[in-house]
């Protein structure tokens, strides 16, 4: 796959460069911020190659793409200006809580790897110390623990940082208000008998703001704020040093006196709040964060909690966190047990793929958008799994210690550690057996019965034909050389290896997509199917050379209208297989879809059936 033509073509579907107002990234996902998402097409998107999925939650459009995000986002950001502040004045507003949680979200990206490598490595430590193979006193400890510390302690100043960035203020002074609070003429301060000193009379309340949270949003939010209004008031030619001054001389005294206490007892209400609902019933809690986690990452809301996760850390453990780790674990049990059901060698090399990182690092998108969307019955497995697991961790008071994705590699992150063990390891196997037992695949009710044989009195089943886009030879799906096609993570249908050099519209309908490169062309049928007409392996690398398209998208077309010519000798001189699937890629909407038992077929000739 091409990182570069993937970036360009998700650019295009997301209206173009002019429509993307900011764009970041976080484990599995580009979070795109747009002027105008009527100009998106979420259908395109969805069906091009490399896309998992399109989840628009929390005032982002976001794209699914998987573990090879900061690839992929790095060519963005060769076209687009990613690094630009969103213009608020742009951007649709929504409601308060979407926003809230879009800033946070965004605020956190850009450190999830460092927070998620650090912990992994306290969790290591964990285990060498554990095993007596190091010392907690030996210089080797301690250098690798600076190293494991480092992003928590001084999180204040990276998100002083980041959450300046996604304000539009300068992040340099957002991060140096962070860094005043863990300054040593001010953490020294705090040696002194007394919790109290003074500012100008004020008295100040002394608290350790290192791996704090919620004072430096409160401090830089009003900064920001604060900095807009200076640059109104000071002569351009004075902002430079002005403004940052005056911000500092400002911001900082009023954060230890008001901002920075009221975060800390903000953040200590919450957990508070929480040790609370946990107490009067850690099973009912632990049950309702287990099984939530599933649904809050579906929407790509999940990070807007970190903040609430890494407080409860910073003060003694953080309970939600072993709630919600038996989530990922129950995902990862669904894949394995997807992989242990199916006879079907695409679909067992997909679950086989998804659950290693799922398992091993607690990155689950491609589980939860490749199997349990598309195997919808799998939902209530997973969910129940989960909450079996966080009731059990809640019952008996586990924490997490560290932060670090929940996965079997971060066991050690969390206390007591074999409770944890028993809890995700029932929500593992639980979601791994019901799949076993109960079966993925969505069995409808039919009515069609065997050899399309109807009883007397009894109504027709609805089908719906689509006839062949192509002249050709016919081989399945699983035979195409491209996982997502042969997996049918898209959409079942059929592949054809075309003789001639012309694709005709199969259905009645509206072309609802056509790429920028002709490779590709979508159309909604008028009875409703969704066809996608991918003619070539790989080939949106070719940036629409061979191919000469005669529609637009929009246009309607009729069954057997022409909608493309392409060179086929030239397409297989450049290196690239012609082979075309043809996926119906609202599947879910049909109880069967039938292929058609010709090896060779001509255009206009009955390829699929699609029965209701």
């Amino acid at each position: 796959m091409s990182y570069n033509n993937l970036a360009k073509n998700i650019v295009a579907l997301v209206g173009g460069e002019k429509n993307i107002s900011s764009v970041v990234h976080c484990a599995t996902r580009l979070r795109f911020k747009l002027n105008d998402r009527n100009k998106a097409s979420k259908t395109a998107l969805q069906n091009l190659e490399g896309v998992l999925s399109v989840v628009e939650s929390g005032g982002q459009f976001q794209v699914v793409v998987g573990s090879h995000v900061p690839e992929v986002y790095k060519e963005i950001s060769k076209i687009v200006n990613v690094g630009a502040a969103a213009n608020p004045s742009n951007e649709p507003k929504g409601s308060i809580g979407a926003r809230i949680f879009e800033v946070i979200s965004r605020s956190f990206s850009p450190l999830l790897g460092a927070m998620a490598g650090a912990g992994m490595l306290k969790a290591l430590l964990t285990i060498l110390t554990m095993a007596g193979l190091l010392s907690p006193e030996s210089g080797t400890y301690l250098i690798l623990s600076a190293a494991g510390n480092a992003v928590f302690y001084f999180l204040p100043i990276f998100l002083g940082i980041t959450l300046a960035t996604k304000l539009g203020a300068n992040p340099y002074v957002g991060g140096t208000i962070g860094a005043a609070l863990l300054e040593p003429n001010f953490t020294g301060l705090l040696t002194k008998t007394s919790d109290m000193s003074s500012f100008l009379g004020i008295p100040v309340v002394l608290m350790n703001y290192s791996s704090s949270v919620f004072p430096v949003f409160i401090a830089v939010s009003i900064y920001a704020i604060f900095e807009k209004i200076l640059k109104k008031a000071i002569h351009k030619d004075l902002q430079m040093f002005l403004v940052p001054m005056l911000s500092l001389a400002i911001i900082v005294p009023l954060t230890v006196i008001a901002f920075g206490p009221f975060g800390v007892y903000v953040g200590n209400g919450i957990g508070a709040g929480i040790d609370f609902l946990s107490a009067k019933s850690g099973i009912l809690t632990g049950a309702v964060v287990g099984a939530g986690w599933t649904f809050l990452t579906l929407l790509g809301i999940h990070w807007g909690l970190v903040p609430i996760l890494l407080d409860q850390l910073a003060h003694g453990g953080s309970p939600i966190f072993a709630m919600l780790a038996a989530a990922p674990l129950a995902q990862a049990g669904l894949a394995l047990g997807v992989f242990l059901r199916t006879k079907d060698k695409s679909l067992k090399t997909l679950s086989g793929s998804t659950l290693v990182p799922g398992l091993l690092s607690g990155v689950t998108e491609p589980i939860l958008y490749g199997l349990m969307l598309r195997y919808k019955r799998t939902i209530p497995y997973v969910v129940i799994s989960a909450a079996i697991g966080g009731a059990i961790n809640g019952l008996s008071g586990v924490k997490a210690m560290v932060y670090a994705f929940p996965s079997a590699l971060s066991i050690p992150a969390f206390a007591p550690m074999g409770i944890h063990i028993i809890a995700i390891g029932i929500a593992f196997a639980s979601a791994a057996i019901l799949t076993l037992l109960l079966g993925f695949e969505d069995k409808k009710e039919k009515t069609l019965l065997t050899d399309n044989k109807v009883e007397a009195g009894q109504p027709l089943v609805k089908k719906e034909a689509i006839v062949s886009p192509l002249t050709g030879i016919v081989k399945p799906l699983a035979k195409v050389d491209d996982q997502v096609f042969a997996s049918e993570a898209m959409g079942r249908g059929i592949a054809i290896e075309p003789t001639v050099g012309q694709a005709v519209s199969p259905v009645n309908g509206i072309v609802t997509t056509v790429f920028p490169t002709g490779h590709a062309i979508g159309i909604t049928s008028d009875e409703g199917a969704e066809i996608l007409i991918h003619i070539g392996i790989n080939t949106v690398q070719l940036e629409g050379k061979y191919y000469s398209p005669v529609i637009k998208q929009g246009d309607r077309v009729k069954q057997g209208d022409l909608l493309v010519n392409f060179d086929i000798e030239k397409i297989k001189e450049a290196g690239y297989p012609v082979t075309t699937p043809v996926i119906i890629t609202n599947t879910n909407r049909y109880v069967d879809v039938i292929e058609t038992s010709d090896e060779m077929i001509h255009a206009k000739e009955g390829l699929l059936t699609l029965v209701i």
